[in-house]
């Protein structure tokens, strides 16, 4: 019998699944100080107070090929989900991993996704995955109908700063310079290209909270699952789901952004992945 697995990188924000083989491929946030691997081992909040008091430099590490043979595992079957190639090599490095893997295990199959996002959008893309393998559905129709699910889900965002993204080249400093002033925070999306698109600037924290939600039903939010994923801001998280579920007729459940996510996301940072309609 064939073995089937999933495996991500830890921008997916999942340690684990339960009753379906699954690995990672851990990120890694790096300063001249220190390195953090974001693997099981990794204390998210030590990670994002000491962001908070860092000026240095910082830069982040995708894996490379080994690390995604290393998560490949030996299964004869793999279904593989990568962070959006629009901000990392993740993807690439999948693909490099898939090549040596089918050419070196006559039979084996890998089928790498590029997620087009990250966070709370892949945590969706790697439950639905679950999903389908728990429903006992054939390898070739898993691809088939993960490739479909992706084109129905979405992510937006709440930021209070992105300085990291500024420092890292993923968006502008002039736009970076905005968020944090005067209480301003940045909402947006992951648009259909897998980059960063902010869309509104607005002062306060509930103002913000108002305008995601009103943008998530704007772009098909109407009932189906929702993921809320934040660092540090459990408050937040809270009230988003309760604008949701007053509007909308969601399944809507809340979790902690782990390492990459968090580094990105800063101290206060929601963000939300959707099933559209």
């Amino acid at each position: 019998m064939r073995t089937l697995k999933i495996v991500a990188d830890s921008a997916c924000d999942i340690l684990a699944l339960q009753g379906v083989p699954f690995a990672f491929a851990p990120m890694k946030i790096i300063t001249a100080e220190k390195e953090f691997v974001d693997d099981a081992a990794l204390d998210v909040a030590d990670m994002a107070g000491y962001f908070l008091h860092y000026k240095g430099k910082s830069q982040t590490s995708c894996p490379n090929a080994t690390d995604w043979l290393e998560a490949f595992g030996g299964a004869d079957d793999i279904i593989c989900v990568t962070i959006t190639g629009g901000l990392s090599g993740s993807y690439n490095a999948a693909c490099m991993a898939k090549q040596m893997y089918e050419s070196e295990h006559e039979g084996k199959r890998v089928f790498v996704l590029d997620s087009l996002s990250a966070g709370p959008e892949m945590t969706l893309v790697v439950k639905k995955l679950c999903e389908y393998v728990q429903n006992g559905m054939e390898y070739e129709e898993i691809c088939k109908h993960i490739t479909e699910y992706l084109s129905h889900t979405g992510l937006y965002f709440m930021l209070k700063s992105l300085r990291n993204f500024a420092n890292n080249g993923r968006v502008s400093p002039a736009v970076a310079k905005i968020a944090g002033i005067m209480g301003i925070c940045i909402v947006g999306k992951a648009s259909d290209q897998g980059t960063l698109e902010p869309t509104d600037k607005c002062r306060g924290e509930i103002r913000s909270i108002d305008t995601l939600v009103s943008n998530l039903q704007k772009n098909g939010l109407a009932h189906g699952k929702v993921y809320i994923a934040h660092c540090n801001n459990p408050e937040a998280a809270e009230r988003i789901r309760a604008r949701i579920l007053a509007c909308c007729d969601a399944q809507v459940e809340i979790g902690k952004l782990r390492g990459l996510c968090s580094f990105y996301a800063e101290h206060g940072g929601v963000l939300v992945g959707y099933e559209k309609q």
